[in-house]
C-alpha cells in the first residue's frame, strides 16, 4: 500500500526518485573533465573551444525509456541560464564523448534543443562576471517523448512531468 502511495505521489510531481538503499536516487552522473563542484576546463567554455564535456552515468532504471539532459547556469544575472537541451536519449547509452556535434539530431536518435545562446547544441559556460555555478542534470524517463519542432528547457520539462523515474546531477564551476 505504502509503494501505490508514493507512487501516486511521484506522478503527480515532475521527479520521481527510482529509491536504492535509504530512498535516495541510485544514478549518477560524472565527468573526467572536472569533479562534483570542481571548475570546468576552459576548452568547454567560450574561453576555449567551447565543446560539450564528456559525460558518463550509470544506475539508470530498468524502467527507462528515454534519458533526458539539461545543463544550466542558476547565478546567471538575468535569471537561469540554459546551456544544453538534449532529450530522446536512449535509455541504453551510457555516455556522452567530448565536443557532442551541434545538430538537431545525433547518432542512436537523440535530439537537441535551443539554448539560451539561441542555437541547438552545448553552449559552454562564459559569465559575465564572478563564479557560476552549471547544473548537469541528467534525468531518466518512462517514456520517449517525440517532441517536433523547437525544443525548450521550458517545454521539455512540461513534456517530463509525471515521467521522471530517477536524476543525477553535476555540478561545474567557472569564472572568466
Amino acid at each position: 500500500m505504502r509503494d501505490a502511495a508514493v507512487r501516486m505521489a511521484c506522478l503527480a510531481a515532475l521527479v520521481c526518485a527510482a529509491p536504492g538503499a535509504g530512498g535516495e536516487v541510485r544514478m549518477r552522473l560524472t565527468s573526467s573533465a572536472f569533479e562534483e563542484g570542481g571548475a570546468i576546463p576552459a576548452r568547454h567554455t567560450c574561453r576555449g573551444e567551447d565543446i560539450s564535456p564528456p559525460l558518463a552515468w550509470d544506475g539508470v532504471p530498468a524502467a527507462a525509456k528515454s534519458l533526458a539532459l539539461i545543463c544550466d547556469d542558476p547565478d546567471a544575472p538575468m535569471g537561469t541560464w540554459v546551456h544544453w537541451v538534449v532529450f530522446d536519449i536512449p535509455p541504453e547509452t551510457r555516455a556522452f564523448r567530448e565536443g557532442v556535434p551541434k545538430t538537431d539530431k545525433l547518432e542512436g536518435g537523440a535530439r537537441q534543443g535551443m539554448t539560451d545562446f539561441g542555437a541547438v547544441g552545448y553552449g559552454g559556460p562564459c559569465p559575465p562576471s564572478g563564479t557560476h555555478r552549471y547544473f548537469f542534470t541528467l534525468y531518466a524517463l518512462d517514456a520517449k517523448l517525440d517532441l517536433a519542432g523547437t525544443v525548450t528547457k521550458e517545454r521539455l520539462l512540461a513534456a517530463m512531468k509525471g515521467r521522471v523515474l530517477a536524476e543525477a546531477r553535476l555540478v561545474g564551476t567557472f569564472k572568466k
